[in-house]
């Protein structure tokens, strides 16, 4: 009889539990996630930190928090952690009162794109599994991944030569307001440049140097279409590749020129993120402009706006710009707006993205 009043008690008890669990256990249960950058580069990997916390004075035996997930964004293999075949993560928690979990979670990134990992799914129950109760929570996890940076040795030389030819432009012009301090006098200096208070100070002829001028501007512009027939606005699967990785190559570009001190700019015929206007970044330096273009770059949308030849009438307004255009193939339309834009001031150099330098 004692032993049947104890079942009967315990039974009432785990009722009460399952109760409490189904109407108050989700009621103060937070779960928020956060990457530990906001940026990466494709290729790279991070942590995805998810924080846990209950506050209340209830014990929850378990809570699973289940979301998907971009299938370019790779989890790394973890206790307590199930990732399916169809981009899909469960974790798993059991939680004491008032108690904070703090996990960190390994992924890597293996495409470039604007992620966000959305919603989540929570779900507490009993020990049994009898009762459970559920709630979808909104979670704003966004991350940016920047497409990935050629080694050197894979530009190809003759880019390598036309931008050293471009720095070496600008280190020909000196702006006059940039000082950047004395030496003395060699023979073959101009004598416009002698600073003569420091020459009458020192009794010897001392010159005055300065800074190359920042007027040099580059604009890296890339050509969308696969080919000159292209007719859909969109490519195939395997057509990609060789965008991507135009895509990578001008981004390199653009961090080799900022490295070297010029102003770099960026455009092509493709939207980036919602937007339906053809991309196009003005020509600026220092470290705003390289997040600016990396960002960019990493939103872009293989999707075409317009003809390449037609884009490139429509940057005719510009004067005095350095342009590198990247190109999976040539055209006479191409020919005569390149002639269009030279014509307008502008140093423009047609590379052409070749099968045989796209990655394998």
């Amino acid at each position: 009889m004692n032993a049947l009043i104890l079942l009967l008690v315990l039974l009432a008890l785990y009722a009460l539990m399952a109760v409490l669990l189904r109407h108050v256990g989700l009621r103060h249960l937070t779960c928020t996630r956060t990457f530990s950058k906001p940026a990466y580069f494709e290729g790279d990997e991070g942590e995805l930190i998810e924080i846990v916390r209950n506050d209340r004075a209830v014990i929850i035996p378990w809570l699973r928090v289940e979301s998907g997930f971009s299938p370019h964004i790779r989890f790394g293999r973890q206790e307590n952690l199930h990732i399916s075949d169809t981009a899909h993560a469960c974790s798993l928690f059991t939680l004491m009162p008032y108690q904070q979990i703090r996990r960190r979670h390994h992924v890597r990134f293996l495409h470039r794109g604007a992620y966000n990992l959305g919603s989540a799914s929570l779900t507490v129950g009993d020990l049994l599994g009898l009762c459970e109760a559920h709630r979808q929570q909104a979670m704003d996890v966004p991350v940016l991944v920047y497409p990935r940076l050629l080694d050197e040795r894979a530009i190809p030389q003759s880019l390598t030569r036309l931008l050293s030819e471009i720095v070496s432009r600008r280190q020909l012009l000196h702006d006059p307001f940039l000082f950047r301090g004395i030496r003395p006098y060699h023979a073959g200096d101009p004598v416009r440049d002698i600073h003569w208070p420091a020459t009458a100070r020192t009794g010897e002829a001392q010159l005055r140097l300065h800074d190359p001028s920042a007027q040099s501007r580059l604009l890296v512009v890339l050509n969308m279409e696969r080919t000159d027939a292209q007719w859909g606005e969109t490519l195939m699967d395997y057509e990609q590749d060789a965008i991507e990785y135009g895509i990578s190559m001008a981004a390199t570009l653009c961090m080799q020129a900022l490295d070297q001190g010029l102003c770099v700019g960026f455009a092509a015929n493709m939207p980036i993120g919602e937007s339906q206007q053809s991309a196009l970044i003005a020509p600026q330096g220092g470290k705003c402009a390289r997040e600016a273009l990396l960002s960019a770059m990493a939103q872009l949308r293989l999707v075409r706006t317009l003809r390449f030849s037609t884009f490139l009438a429509h940057l005719g307004a510009h004067r005095d710009l350095d342009m590198i255009l990247l190109s999976c193939y040539d055209s006479e339309e191409i020919q005569a707006s390149i002639r269009q834009l030279r014509r307008n001031g502008n140093q423009v150099h047609l590379h052409l993205l070749k099968g045989g330098d796209f990655p394998s």
